[in-house]
Protein backbone atom coordinates (compact mmCIF):
# COMPACT_ATOMS: atom_id res chain seq x y z
CA UNK A 1 0.00 0.00 0.00
CA UNK A 2 1.27 3.47 -0.79
CA UNK A 3 0.06 6.99 -0.24
CA UNK A 4 -0.60 9.17 -3.27
CA UNK A 5 -0.64 12.97 -3.42
CA UNK A 6 -4.41 12.65 -3.91
CA UNK A 7 -4.64 10.85 -0.52
CA UNK A 8 -2.65 13.66 1.11
CA UNK A 9 -4.95 16.25 -0.49
CA UNK A 10 -7.99 14.38 0.85
CA UNK A 11 -6.64 14.26 4.40
CA UNK A 12 -5.57 17.90 4.20
CA UNK A 13 -9.08 18.86 3.09
CA UNK A 14 -10.59 16.89 6.00
CA UNK A 15 -8.23 18.68 8.40
CA UNK A 16 -8.97 22.01 6.69
CA UNK A 17 -5.32 22.50 5.80
CA UNK A 18 -4.18 24.44 2.77
CA UNK A 19 -1.00 22.73 1.58
CA UNK A 20 1.32 23.88 -1.14
CA UNK A 21 2.37 21.46 -3.88
CA UNK A 22 5.80 21.03 -2.29
CA UNK A 23 4.21 20.24 1.09
CA UNK A 24 1.91 17.66 -0.52
CA UNK A 25 4.92 16.01 -2.14
CA UNK A 26 6.89 16.12 1.13
CA UNK A 27 4.05 14.57 3.16
CA UNK A 28 3.50 11.91 0.50
CA UNK A 29 7.15 10.87 0.78
CA UNK A 30 7.12 10.93 4.58
CA UNK A 31 3.90 8.90 4.89
CA UNK A 32 5.19 6.34 2.38
CA UNK A 33 8.41 6.02 4.43
CA UNK A 34 6.31 5.33 7.53
CA UNK A 35 4.28 2.66 5.70
CA UNK A 36 7.47 1.07 4.35
CA UNK A 37 8.85 0.83 7.90
CA UNK A 38 5.57 -0.68 9.15
CA UNK A 39 5.80 -3.32 6.40
CA UNK A 40 9.30 -4.17 7.67
CA UNK A 41 7.86 -4.70 11.16
CA UNK A 42 5.17 -7.00 9.75
CA UNK A 43 7.97 -9.25 8.50
CA UNK A 44 9.24 -9.99 12.02
CA UNK A 45 8.64 -13.45 13.46
CA UNK A 46 6.61 -12.88 16.64
CA UNK A 47 5.16 -16.38 16.96
CA UNK A 48 7.10 -17.13 20.15
CA UNK A 49 6.70 -13.69 21.75
CA UNK A 50 4.06 -13.44 24.45
CA UNK A 51 1.65 -10.53 24.10
CA UNK A 52 2.21 -7.79 26.65
CA UNK A 53 0.48 -4.59 27.65
CA UNK A 54 3.69 -2.99 28.93
CA UNK A 55 7.34 -3.32 28.05
CA UNK A 56 8.40 -3.68 31.69
CA UNK A 57 7.25 -6.46 34.03
CA UNK A 58 5.11 -4.22 36.24
CA UNK A 59 2.53 -5.95 38.40
CA UNK A 60 0.57 -3.81 40.83
CA UNK A 61 2.12 -0.45 41.59
CA UNK A 62 -0.64 0.66 43.94
CA UNK A 63 0.04 0.80 47.65
CA UNK A 64 -1.93 -1.36 50.02
CA UNK A 65 -5.30 0.09 50.99
CA UNK A 66 -5.00 0.69 54.72
CA UNK A 67 -7.26 2.44 57.18
CA UNK A 68 -5.52 5.39 58.75
CA UNK A 69 -6.67 8.55 60.49
CA UNK A 70 -7.43 11.56 58.33
CA UNK A 71 -6.40 15.13 58.98
CA UNK A 72 -8.44 17.17 61.45
CA UNK A 73 -11.06 19.31 59.69
CA UNK A 74 -9.56 22.51 61.14
CA UNK A 75 -6.21 21.78 59.51
CA UNK A 76 -7.85 20.85 56.20
CA UNK A 77 -9.80 24.11 56.04
CA UNK A 78 -6.84 26.35 56.97
CA UNK A 79 -6.07 27.23 53.35
CA UNK A 80 -9.64 27.17 52.07
CA UNK A 81 -10.63 30.48 50.50
CA UNK A 82 -14.05 30.18 52.12
CA UNK A 83 -15.73 27.61 54.34
CA UNK A 84 -19.14 27.11 55.86
CA UNK A 85 -20.25 24.53 58.43
CA UNK A 86 -16.97 22.59 58.17
CA UNK A 87 -17.13 22.34 54.36
CA UNK A 88 -15.47 24.10 51.46
CA UNK A 89 -17.69 26.88 50.16
CA UNK A 90 -17.50 27.46 46.41
CA UNK A 91 -19.41 29.72 44.05
CA UNK A 92 -22.61 28.22 42.67
CA UNK A 93 -22.30 26.86 39.14
CA UNK A 94 -26.00 26.23 38.63
CA UNK A 95 -28.84 28.62 39.14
Amino acid sequence: MSITPKDVEHVARLARLDLSDSEKEQFTEQLNAILKYAEKLNGLDTDHVAPTSHVLPITNVMRADENRPSLPIEKVLLNAPDEEDGQFKVPAVLE
